[in-house]
């Protein structure tokens, strides 16, 4: 079986680090595009997200069939202080969750790839899909993160 998807899984580990380097909190908060979140804010969404994924990955290799809850994400950066959050500490959660998570999912046999849980929105998801799902998530938001660093002319690059 080709495992390169765990390897791209790990990889993704300091994207973010990056992706805010360089950034004073006055970027982080600010709002270039009206309407949408705050670099800080998919920052801590993305920390949190990587947090969720972990636990459903960690029930479908442990639990037959879980059922893997959804979460409303603006409530989440609504309710959960997310201005008073660290975007460092936020990149810092996702490069030790990676870390962590890559050691586990190298230690599986092939056929714990095949393992479903049921989401309540989504349905099946194999714990393949769920490794492969994070990797998309995360950078599906760094491009929302560029942007907001190139409106701001901060550019990475």
């Amino acid at each position: 079986m080709d495992r390169s998807f765990i390897e791209e899984y790990e990889r993704g580990s300091e994207k973010l680090a990056m992706a805010i380097r360089g950034l004073q909190r006055e970027d982080l908060m600010a709002f270039p595009k009206a309407g949408t979140w705050s670099i800080q804010q998919i920052a801590v969404h993305l920390a949190d997200a990587e947090l969720v994924i972990a636990d459903r990955m960690k029930r479908v290799i442990t639990e037959d069939n879980p059922t893997l809850l959804a979460f409303d994400e603006n409530k989440w950066v609504k309710n959960l202080a997310y201005d008073e959050q660290s975007a460092e500490v936020a990149a810092r959660t996702i490069e030790l969750v990676r870390k962590q998570m890559s050691r586990v999912l190298r230690s599986l046999p092939d056929a714990a790839f095949d393992r479903r849980g049921n989401h309540n929105e989504r349905g099946p998801l194999t714990l393949r899909q769920l490794v492969e799902g994070a990797s998309k998530h995360l950078d599906h938001h760094l491009k929302f993160v560029n942007d907001k660093r190139e409106m701001l002319g901060k550019n990475m690059w």
